[in-house]
């Protein structure tokens, strides 16, 4: 983005998504200000340039939030969609550098780019850049990667930053007999927290949503809807609480046995389950 005049003598610009003015009279010409001269905040143009500001991080925040969505339920995502929003620098920032997958299930890569024909520009575990130009994509859960050692280990190679956490996000695998009528996971109950809105704040800030006295995940695997929940306490109570089991439930609001709950639902429940129980409170002393 360019300079915008902003009155007599000052110019301005979005600079790492702040207002910034520089002089354009005097020996100070041309230089950048540390500060905002009183005339240039109150100035039109730099209100605009705030709202637009603003507006870049809430688009820039959606973007993330989808993408995250799109790969934690390994959703197929059209490939002419994501050339289309690639030259997008919100977009870009967060699909690049996802492990991608097209036609062939064993042939992930990382997306480094898109050609001007609406490839996909991938580097495989050999090394490789390949063009991908299937209908769609998927950007796979982490559990649902058969290759994720490797493709963590070769992602260090690369220098690999992933805004969204995918494979580096901590993943669950459901054991191979749970109890036949289990209904619930009792390994992060008991945590304890001075209050039950401190535990919900722990939620929300974790991008839980909080609903009466549960804090919940909603995940669609392999085509369903299942919900993750932990108790947190009843909603009008603000003493001391504890985080309570871990469920899910059907789109209906059913309970799901144990066997019934698919990997992606099942590690991302566990996740979030973890994620709450590691604020609890933990007492000092020797007998801690």
């Amino acid at each position: 983005m360019g300079w915008l005049s902003a009155g007599d003598g000052y110019e301005i610009a979005l600079v790492e998504g702040r207002v910034v003015a520089r002089a354009t009279t005097g020996r100070a010409a041309g230089r950048q200000l540390k500060t905002l001269p009183k005339q240039v905040r109150e100035h039109p143009e730099a209100q605009r340039l705030r709202l637009f500001a603003a507006w870049l991080d809430r688009h820039a925040a959606a973007c993330l939030a989808q993408v995250d969505t799109w790969m934690v339920s390994s959703l197929p995502v059209p490939t002419g969609l994501v050339a289309e929003v690639w030259p997008d620098e919100a977009w870009q920032s967060v699909l690049r550098d996802l492990v991608v997958v097209g036609d062939d299930p064993d042939e992930a890569g990382f997306l480094r780019g898109v050609t001007d024909a609406g490839e996909l520009r991938v580097v495989n575990l050999d090394g490789e850049t390949v063009r991908l130009s299937p209908a769609t994509v998927t950007l796979p859960h982490p559990v649902r990667l058969p290759d994720l050692a490797e493709l963590r280990e070769f992602a260090t190679e690369l220098g690999v930053e992933q805004r969204v956490e995918q494979i580096h996000r901590a993943t669950w695998t459901m054991p191979a007999d749970p109890a036949a009528r289990a209904a619930a996971v009792t390994e992060f109950s008991g945590g304890g927290f001075s209050s039950r809105s401190a535990l919900a704040a722990r939620a929300v800030s974790l991008g839980y949503r909080v609903s009466g006295g549960y804090a919940t995940c909603s995940v669609r695997d392999a085509g369903r809807i299942a919900e993750a929940s932990v108790w947190i306490g009843e909603p009008y109570w603000d003493g001391g609480t504890e985080t309570g089991d871990l469920s899910w439930h059907d789109r209906e609001g059913r309970d799901l046995p144990l066997q019934k709950v698919g990997p992606v639902a099942w590690s991302e429940g566990m996740r979030m389950a973890a994620a709450l129980y590691a604020g609890r409170t933990v007492e000092g002393g020797r007998d801690a």
